[in-house]
This record gives structure tokens, C-alpha cells and sequence, in this order.
């Protein structure tokens, strides 16, 4: 799979996507990542990427034509033709099923913003417009980051052990259950005695449990899209009952 990302500032994505996990998937091939200067695409001395807004008020504007001449070029590029996404308070909220979406696709094309925003014109560029929660960042090159971060963890072979996504929060609609290692007993923390008995059956079911608690106690807005048994229901109508009156968890 490809990114593509066009930036002022290109080189922030260097040292995070060498690193890791990331930075072993793109030695073995499993996708690249091509991060492309904005200011490539200006024609004059300095190079110019934004101006002030019409109409007045703060700060400044990044300019339509660098940004299209940028998506263009970039886009004929490789093949195939990117998927192109920007980012802004606007778009759609960034979770685990548009991740698993855009895995799907083989490449994509990040355009990062910076400034006080863009020209309201260069949105008709997007192919999608994804928020990734409702707070300001100073440039979206952070956005495409966790983006790319959370898309090739889905890749075939990203993680080595492919059960690894399979068991990660969100990828049955619910929070991670608890995890433990050793020691067994730490500072008088004991860890659940079910995970010691060697009881893969148990030790499912269990873990079942604690992802429908998690979720039930501390995300409910997730449950709505989740196929639950009619215990499973009892435990998390117990659990947001407990909730809603201050009560403590149920036995």
C-alpha cells in the first residue's frame, strides 16, 4: 500500500515512521510512505503557501493554487489514482471502521494543513474529510500520522502475530478487556486468578466479560453496534444501572 502526504513541513514524518513497528512493515515492503513538500508547487522567490483571508480576521489562509497543483501532481504519480483525504473539525470522526476501511484501499494521499486553515475551494479536491476528534491541532501532519499509524496495523503482516489487530480495542465493536503479566502479585494486586488456571475456555469467556464491562462503564456509546446474548445485555443493563445511580459494579 502507498501514502502519499503534501506538507510544509515534510520532514516531521522521518522519525516516526522509522520507528517500530511502522518502520519494520515499510522494510519489508508491506507499504511506503512519500512525503512531498508543498511549497514545491509555488512559483515565486519565496515560495509563497498561504495569504491573508478575505474579509479580514486572524491569521492567514493556505493558498488554492499550490494545493492543486500539488494533489495533481502527486496523484499522477503511481498507480493507482490516491484516495485523497484532508482534515478538519468538519469531517467525519476517525475510527477503528474507517481504519479498516481505508486499509482496503491502495493508496492514499494525506493533504496536511496548516495555518489557520485553507481555502474553502481545495476541498473539492477531497475524496473524504476526517476529524480526528473535536480539538485544534497546529498542523495536520499529526493527523495524517495517526492515520497512517492506525491503517498499517490492519496491513497483512504489519504486526507479525495477525491475531494481534484481531484482539486490539475496537475490533469487535468493544474497549480491550483487562490485560496482566508477571508478577502474579504486585503490591498487594493480585491478578484474576482465572487467567493463572490454564483454562483457555475460561479465560475467553472472562475476557469477554471484561470487554463488555470496560465498555459498558466507561464507553456505552460504542454498545449500540455490538451483537450481544441476552446475558450479555443483562450485564451491561446491570452495569449502566449501577452506573447512572452510583452503585458499585455488579456481582
Amino acid at each position: 500500500m502507498r501514502f502519499d502526504a503534501i506538507s510544509v513541513i515534510p520532514q516531521v514524518f522521518d522519525g516516526y515512521l522509522g520507528a517500530s513497528i511502522l518502520g519494520r512493515a515499510a522494510a519489508r515492503g508491506i507499504y511506503e510512505f512519500h512525503a512531498h513538500d508543498l511549497r514545491d508547487w509555488t512559483h515565486d522567490r519565496h515560495r509563497t503557501v498561504d495569504d491573508a483571508p478575505f474579509g479580514g480576521g486572524q491569521g492567514m489562509l493556505m493558498k488554492p493554487e499550490p494545493i492543486y497543483e500539488a494533489v495533481e501532481a502527486v496523484s499522477s504519480m503511481a498507480s493507482p489514482r490516491p484516495h485523497v483525504v484532508f482534515f478538519s473539525p468538519c469531517g467525519t470522526p476517525f475510527d477503528q471502521g474507517v481504519a479498516r476501511r481505508l486499509a482496503g484501499m491502495g493508496r492514499i494521499c494525506f493533504v496536511c494543513g496548516r495555518y489557520e486553515g485553507m481555502d474553502e475551494r481545495v476541498y473539492q479536491l477531497a475524496d473524504e474529510v476526517l476529524s480526528l476528534g473535536d480539538f485544534v491541532l497546529t498542523g495536520g501532519e499529526l493527523a495524517a500520522l495517526a492515520v497512517t499509524d492506525a491503517v498499517v496495523r490492519l496491513l497483512p503482516g504489519a504486526l507479525g502475530d495477525e491475531m494481534s489487530a484481531q484482539d486490539e480495542s475496537f475490533s469487535d465493536g468493544l474497549l480491550e478487556y483487562a490485560q496482566y503479566t508477571r508478577p502474579a502479585s504486585f503490591r498487594g494486586m493480585d491478578v484474576p486468578a482465572v487467567l493463572l488456571s490454564g483454562d483457555h475456555g475460561a479465560v475467553d469467556r472472562w475476557r469477554r466479560t471484561s470487554s463488555l464491562e470496560r465498555t459498558a462503564a466507561l464507553r456505552p456509546d460504542l454498545l449500540g453496534d455490538v451483537d450481544l446474548s441476552s446475558d450479555e445485555l443483562a450485564l451491561v443493563d446491570a452495569i449502566l444501572h449501577n452506573r447512572e445511580t452510583g452503585e458499585g459494579a455488579p456481582a
